[in-house]
């Protein structure tokens, strides 16, 4: 239309594809019938998202993968093991075959191997477990977009605003270090230390991160810090370091060469993220590391898995967001650190990782 902004149309593919004749032509051209079908399934997956996650919740609650992990089992003594009726098991049970977790042979379902590496890679249980709290928050979705809601994920992490009681940092520190150890296995394959005497993990809740990077590197002097509340609780190897304290009101830790941030910016708002990473700075010396690594959503390119799922669930918390790789260094070059490429990842839904060096001229001050 004339006088119409460039650019505010949907493309030539989405106009054909919002077409009821191109889709009586798609299904009768062979070529096209394919791409046809394939779309239609990946729009159905998507209609069906929310069954999917319900029926795996019900599955893990009901601890039917973890019956099969034992052995085969048919329909009968799923049923009868988890209290549910029979024609609702087989139901249940046909939907996890449906998921790829699950699959009958000969009258009896046993664990596929997405079954298997579902209950053996730690923290995908404990996920979806917590995943209800998420589930309620978005029970009227409008309604918490629009930011007329009270989420209950916000209530389940007091900590980032330095609150909460022992039994809810415990909470929280079961769920993170259950997910920690394919984030420290994915940061410490993207980051080399070579050239690290003394890293700090700021944030590092009971120190499950800093675990990892013991057995990976045993001559690295290493220091956890935390609120109090959270590190005590920590159980570390011997040349971990804790040191209680809030990097909102405390000075950081000094005398490392680098420092990390493991799943801690993504948690907070610009402004205290902006504090945080100027105290970074402030802790290292000129040409130390910092490494940030967290889920980080995809900018430009949005990614199904950080685009979704994190950035709503940060959302509900309602105190930070997920940030892209170009935020985040954008951030960290304002606090003065040199980020010489962009994000590394080797699986965008566990984490990605920035490496950034601190700035040989003090923060704050212009060269000559």
């Amino acid at each position: 239309m004339p006088g119409a902004p460039v650019g505010t149309g949907p493309g030539w593919a989405a106009r054909l594809a919002g077409q009821g004749w191109f889709h009586r032509l798609c299904a009768r051209v062979p070529g096209l019938r394919q791409i046809a079908q394939a779309e239609g399934a990946a729009l159905f997956e998507v209609v069906s998202g929310f069954v999917r996650s319900q029926a795996l919740l019900a599955l893990v609650e009901l601890r039917v993968l973890h019956r099969l992990a034992e052995g085969a089992a048919d329909t009968a003594t799923l049923a009868r093991m988890a209290g549910v009726p029979g024609d609702r098991m087989q139901i249940l049970a046909q939907a996890g075959a449906g998921l790829r977790l699950m699959k009958q042979r000969r009258g009896q379902w046993q664990l596929t191997t997405r079954g298997a590496a579902f209950l053996a890679v730690p923290g995908l249980e404990g996920m979806v477990r917590h995943h209800p709290v998420l589930y309620r928050d978005l029970v009227d979705p409008v309604a918490f977009f629009r930011g007329e809601t009270q989420p209950e994920l916000a209530g389940f992490w007091p900590y980032v605003f330095g609150g909460g009681d022992a039994a809810t940092a415990a909470r929280y520190s079961r769920l993170m270090a259950e997910s920690q150890a394919l984030v420290a296995e994915d940061t410490l394959r993207l980051v080399s230390l070579r050239g690290v005497s003394h890293l700090i993990d700021v944030g590092g809740g009971t120190g499950a991160f800093l675990s990892a990077v013991a057995m990976a590197h045993p001559a690295l002097r290493l220091t956890l810090f935390d609120l109090p509340v959270v590190v005590a609780g920590a159980r570390v190897p011997p040349q971990v370091a804790v040191v209680p304290g809030s990097f909102r009101q405390d000075p950081l830790p000094r005398g490392a060469d680098a420092i990390s941030l493991v799943r801690v910016l993504y948690d907070h708002a610009d402004a205290t993220v902006a504090g945080l990473l100027s105290a970074c700075h402030a802790a290292l010396p000129p040409g130390g590391r910092l490494i940030v690594s967290e889920p980080m959503s995809g900018g430009t390119q949005p990614d199904p898995a950080t685009d979704v799922y994190f950035a709503v669930y940060t959302l509900a918390m309602q105190t930070g967001r997920t940030r892209s790789a170009t935020e985040i260094v954008a951030l960290m070059q304002t606090a003065g650190f040199r980020v010489n490429s962009g994000a590394k990842t080797l699986r965008p839904f566990v984490t990605s990782v920035l490496v950034g060096r601190r700035d040989e001229i003090p923060h704050g001050k212009v060269s000559n």
